[in-house]
């Protein structure tokens, strides 16, 4: 089992290699936290792009090249290459950088987890990596509860 931590994200240098939809998955659960989200990715999905066009991050349309987690606070390594993302990691361990691999997690200073988020509570939700299903379960709960109560609290107030 490991120890959550929350860490202050604004304003932070957070590098995505990867644009499939495991990194457009981890990118918008990062935004919202004021991070400034670069993306480096050989092909992009659509929305990832999109967001680019709107500002809300950068995308450089390459593949990655050994340097590319220079400067960042925090690397997430979310291609569908194991070797890239093994690359990534030690580029970044060599760098004193805290990573995130999609694949492996003998190659994570952090694991990324689930987040469920109002405007008063962050959670977030892991396992021991054996069962995705159960985290995102889990978290569906807790968000379809957390809603319910929001809505009946606004329902409260205009009573």
């Amino acid at each position: 089992m490991h120890f959550p931590i929350y860490v202050e994200l604004a304003d932070k240098k957070i590098i995505v290699i990867g644009g499939g939809a495991v990194a457009l998955r981890r990118v918008e659960t990062l935004l919202p936290f004021g991070c400034a989200v670069h993306v480096i990715a050989k092909k992009a999905c659509r929305e990832l792009v999109q967001r680019a066009e709107r500002g809300e991050l950068t995308l450089c349309a390459r593949a990655y090249r050994e340097g590319d987690c220079a400067g960042a606070d925090y690397v997430l390594a979310a291609t569908d290459c194991a070797e890239v993302n093994a690359a990534v990691a030690a580029e970044a361990r060599t760098l004193g950088i805290p990573v995130n691999t999609s694949d492996c997690k003998e190659n994570c200073d952090f694991y990324f987890p689930a987040v469920v988020q109002t405007d008063e509570l962050v959670i977030g939700i892991t396992s021991d990596g054996k069962d995705h299903t159960l985290v995102r379960d889990t978290a569906a709960h807790l968000r379809k509860l957390l809603y319910r109560k929001s809505e009946r609290e606004r329902d409260d107030h205009e009573s």
